[in-house]
């Protein structure tokens, strides 16, 4: 399996570095902001994993449960990882979308990090969840 990082979305999405901290809009109303982009490639297929940075999700002191968080990832991939996919003419088997209440190093355990992690294949413009 071959792994690379993009540090900035806008390696991805072709935008200016100042809008990859730019607070996305979600359906819980929580702050969400870009992380980065790691793309892995396996065989044929083709995952990119879109990493975004949720701190309502704290397990200490959070106001967003699992339940809500859960379709912030399915808003996030078909309106900011999918988009920026697409535009970019990217092959994609997965999307993965992962939320965490702290930055956190890929790979890395961090017991005191709140994460949530949800698979998705692309449909058109939709993202198809696929479970773990």
């Amino acid at each position: 399996m071959v792994t690379l990082r993009v540090s900035l979305l806008c390696a991805i999405m072709g935008a200016p570095a100042a809008q990859a901290q730019d607070v996305i809009k979600v359906p819980s109303g929580q702050p969400v902001t870009f992380q980065d982009v790691i793309w892995e490639v396996e065989g044929d297929e083709n995952t990119y994993r879109f990493r975004y940075i949720t701190p309502e999700i704290s397990r200490n002191g959070g106001s967003v449960e699992f339940e809500q968080a859960e379709g912030d990832m399915r808003y996030l991939c078909e309106h900011s990882a999918l988009p920026a996919l697409i535009a970019q003419q990217k092959d994609v088997e997965h999307i993965v979308i992962s939320l965490s209440d702290r930055a956190v190093i890929f790979g890395k355990a961090d017991p005191a990090a709140t994460q949530y992690f949800d698979s998705y294949a692309p449909q058109g413009n939709n993202c198809i969840w696929e479970g773990f």
